[in-house]
């Protein structure tokens, strides 16, 4: 009897562990249809382009106001991974911040992703900076190698990236 009572706690346990993970499941693909929906609807200002959403500012702000104005929107600053991508960054024509910054380690650039750069487009004689300038942007857009280093406190429009799901 003692037996037969632990197994069906066991299946009450693995039972219940499966419904909330189907539950989180669900509440995430919800919050990423409202987002796909509101994007879709034009009401934020995104434009759609190869699985992702981006939102290009009107105004400016320094690299780190920058960052957290993509995060409260449920984004972050664009992490670019293609050329295709960066063209497409290119033609909008700002002078913007990107997802890119050597503030942890002077001179290993990181996207704000943690992942490491890997394909870059750094404008000639770029990145420059030292310790001055540690975060990325998009200072030219008449060449395909458009990056720049900057002091994190300039400030300047930005773009954001929300990646959609598959």
């Amino acid at each position: 009897m003692w037996i037969l009572k632990q197994t069906k706690g066991k299946k009450k346990k693995i039972f219940s562990s499966q419904s909330k993970l189907i539950v989180s499941q669900l509440n995430t693909r919800t919050e990423q249809r409202d987002k796909l929906q509101r994007i879709k609807s034009g009401q934020q200002g995104w434009m759609l382009f190869g699985g992702s959403a981006y939102y290009v500012s009107s105004t400016t702000k320094s690299w780190e106001e920058s960052r957290n104005d993509c995060r409260q929107k449920g984004a972050d600053l664009i992490i670019i991974n293609s050329e295709e991508e960066q063209n497409f960054a290119n033609q909008l024509k700002k002078y913007m911040w990107i997802g890119l910054t050597d503030s942890e380690n002077e001179g290993t650039w990181k996207w704000v992703d943690g992942s490491q750069l890997t394909t870059s487009y750094w404008g000639p004689n770029e990145p420059n900076g030292n310790r001055k300038e540690n975060c990325g942007d998009i200072k030219t857009f008449k060449t395909q190698k458009s990056w720049n280093d900057e002091e994190c406190s300039h400030t300047l429009s930005w773009i954001c990236e929300m990646r959609l799901p598959l």
